[in-house]
């Protein structure tokens, strides 16, 4: 686990250099909130491309695939959904330990074994309800990061994976090793007894995509409006993915002028 994450420092003290390079508008003024909320662009050019591409992907598979999924019964979705958050808690803890919160790490931990337990496997939320373990913004890699003082870096946009930033791609990397889930399900020795090396990795696969349609279909209607009303839609996405991180790094509760956290849940790639 140490060879890991030296592993994840090393990548990111590289990234780190690429973000000097790029240029910046000075350290004093990346102090300042709203200068987070912007971040000069690595390959614009290229991210433009991308962009285009994870879009029209977008209409022609994910979308269909979200409404599909809309479809079913309201229960199963939110069960399916609240199994799904109950899951990616795992995640949040590792980090709430790494940023020293351990307060939240507590609730965290507190909400998934009721949850596991009582509300049988995160289907329901007895945690809240009955315990009064209030559910709190999800946690990652890429805002550990943020939270240790590192600069946000250029921006720049994955494929299918979407917008990102240098520093949360270094996020995404640490995210693998951090994530209890994946540890479980990618484990040789696990995959030994049960006899099928395969199966346990495509359990995790499964989770991960199942996160991202139930997230989709919460907000058809939101990435519709954003599409619609959207002069430059790539600058749109930018800013409003930009703001979010921000907003997440520093756990603000204030909403951004460009969302309504009713609508987005969430946005981001982990």
């Amino acid at each position: 686990m140490l060879r890991k994450i030296f592993y994840i420092i090393s990548i990111f003290l590289v990234f780190n250099v690429s973000i000097a390079n790029a240029g910046s508008t000075g350290s004093e003024e990346l102090k300042l909130n709203k200068s987070k909320d912007t971040a000069n662009e690595c390959f614009e050019g290229a991210s433009r491309a991308i962009f285009a591409f994870n879009h029209g992907l977008d209409n022609t598979i994910f979308k269909p695939v979200a409404k599909g999924y809309r479809s079913l019964p309201v229960p199963i979705r939110k069960g399916t959904g609240n199994v799904v958050a109950n899951l990616r808690s795992l995640l949040t803890l590792s980090n709430n330990i790494l940023q020293g919160d351990f307060r939240s790490a507590g609730n965290t931990a507190g909400r998934f074994l009721v949850n596991s337990t009582i509300g049988i496997l995160g289907i329901w939320d007895p945690a809240e309800a009955t315990f009064g373990l209030a559910k709190k913004g999800k946690e990652d890699f890429g805002q550990t990061l943020g939270k240790w003082g590192s600069g946000t870096g250029c921006y720049f946009v994955l494929p299918i994976l979407g917008p990102t930033t240098a520093r949360d791609a270094v996020g995404l990397v640490g995210n693998i090793f951090l994530d209890p889930i994946y540890a479980a399900t990618h484990n040789t020795e696990t995959d030994f007894l049960i006899g099928n090396e395969n199966y346990q990795e495509h359990n995790f696969y499964f989770y991960r995509a199942t996160d991202g349609v139930d997230f989709r279909a919460k907000n058809v209607e939101s990435f519709e409006s954003l599409e619609e009303n959207s002069i430059d839609l790539y600058a749109s996405v930018k800013s409003i993915y930009l703001q979010d991180r921000n907003k997440k790094i520093q756990n603000s509760n204030i909403s951004l002028e460009t969302q309504d956290d009713s609508d987005w849940e969430e946005i981001d790639t982990k």
